[in-house]
């Protein structure tokens, strides 16, 4: 099944491209056919290539691991590296290095990390390690400030996210904690007022989180980066509880110190204006919102074929507002494809993390599906004027080096957990049969089925 996903993604990206390069050709009818057939037929021969070798390495090292997961991130990263190179050919030339890259990182934590569980004792060491990638781009002559963000750290002639890889940290740490302390922030141990609560020192990750959320808003400028890794701490702690009261008093404490930097910070309330009435100044603040507007307008239904809009006139295109682009080229239709694409990586994440056999599973698969839904969400929420426009990627589709092998990291580590999940659930029902217990109603044929996983 899932070789022949990639091959259907495989397709699909080509045809793309096909496109792509059909539409920078010239006048020169007679060579447009030899010429596209060259350059199409060198693009699906390296396609082929990488994915037919990360498929290999799955089925050696995962291969019971769900199959939905990696299809659909090459999908999604191939129509991306389609779209970049209809925008530049220059990034495109990057991002194909860097999709090379992600892969062998995506195969390498494939290789080491055999065992998530193993990373749950550590949890504090992660906590101090996500700290400090988050606050490397303030140490002075580190970090850098571009298009008003001081996210980036300058090596040589590469820029790099330390807060992409910070979100994957962290994201460990808080579910290492949750393992544990999960019964004692359920237990109502003290009162306030008519309300049952627990112990305030459970609080502790929670107010961390706010203070980290409100740190990275206000001395980095990224609102985008903010409002992700605080949606990650109280979707965590909700599925860890069950307890709506998190999330209410996560909600208000993030509304609470986002109002008090709308009130103190220009750059805050800059956003905000733009957000609420990008045409005030469609020239100037509010240009790229308005531009993106225009496209999406223009793209209509069925869009203008790729190749064949405008959506260079957006500013940064390529990393922000990518999806504007997809919605004029490839319209109504094309963009609700690249939403179910997510909506379906996102449920094969949760499906991962209801099988995970084990709390720190749970939460670990639940967290990192959570950093890319909800990445997906901020992003298009922001172009779409249901959010104030933020700085994050949109998930494997936007060019950058951090976010793309940050993503496949998590896709390693999801695929990882699958497959574990799906050996241990055969294992079980194989010890049950040894011992004639029944009590899990399954048949015959599909208890032979388990055993030959097992095997």
């Amino acid at each position: 099944m899932e070789l022949g996903l990639l091959i259907l993604a495989t397709l699909i990206t080509c045809v793309g491209y096909g496109f792509v390069v059909l539409s920078k050709q010239g006048d020169a009818a007679s060579d447009i056919n030899l010429d596209v057939q060259g350059e199409v037929g060198a693009f699906m021969a390296v396609v082929i290539v990488l994915l037919l070798a990360t498929h290999v390495v799955v089925r050696l090292l995962a291969p019971f691991a769900d199959p939905l997961l990696l299809p659909v991130a090459a999908l999604l990263n191939g129509l991306g590296y389609v779209m970049i190179s209809r925008l530049n050919d220059g990034l495109a030339a990057s991002q194909s290095a860097w999709t090379f890259i992600g892969l062998g990182a995506f195969s390498l934590t494939l290789l080491v990390v055999r065992d998530p569980k193993r990373l749950a004792p550590y949890r504090y060491t992660l906590a101090l390690i996500g700290v400090g990638l988050l606050l490397l781009p303030l140490v002075p002559g580190l970090g850098v400030r571009i298009n008003g963000a001081q996210i980036w750290l300058r090596v040589g002639p590469f820029s790099i996210q330390p807060g992409e890889f910070a979100k994957i940290v962290l994201a460990g740490f808080l579910a290492g904690y949750l393992a544990d302390k999960r019964e004692l922030l359920t237990m109502s141990t003290r009162r306030l007022g008519p309300l049952n609560i627990p112990d305030a020192k459970h609080f502790g990750p929670l107010l961390a989180a706010w203070g980290m959320a409100l740190m990275v808003m206000t001395a980095q400028r990224d609102l985008g980066s903010s409002l992700l890794l605080f949606t990650l701490f109280v979707a965590m702690f909700y599925v860890a509880t069950a307890r709506v009261a998190y999330v209410l008093t996560g909600l208000a404490m993030f509304s609470a110190g986002a109002y008090v930097s709308w009130r103190l910070f220009s750059h805050v309330q800059n956003r905000v204006d733009i957000w609420i009435d990008p045409f005030a100044d469609a020239k100037g603040a509010g240009f790229q919102i308005a531009e993106a507007a225009f496209a999406m307008a223009d793209g209509g239904l069925t869009g203008t074929g790729l190749g064949q809009g405008t959506p260079k006139k957006i500013p940064f295109a390529e990393t922000d507002m990518i999806f504007a682009a997809f919605g004029e080229e490839m319209g109504l239709l094309g963009a609700t494809a690249i939403l179910a694409a997510f909506l379906f990586f996102v449920g094969a994440g949760l499906r991962v993390a209801t099988n995970a056999r084990s709390p720190f599973e749970t939460l670990l698969a639940t967290g990192f599906t959570a950093l890319l839904g909800f990445q997906a969400f901020i992003i298009i929420g922001g172009i779409l004027r249901v959010l104030p426009l933020t700085g994050v990627t949109l998930p494997f589709v936007s060019y950058g080096g951090s976010s793309l092998i940050s993503n496949y990291i998590i896709l390693a580590i999801l695929v990882r957990i699958s497959h574990n999940s799906t050996v241990q659930a055969a294992e079980e029902l194989e010890e049950l049969s040894r011992s004639g217990d029944d009590r899990v109603g399954v048949g015959a044929s599909t208890r032979a089925k388990w055993k030959a996983v097992s095997v």
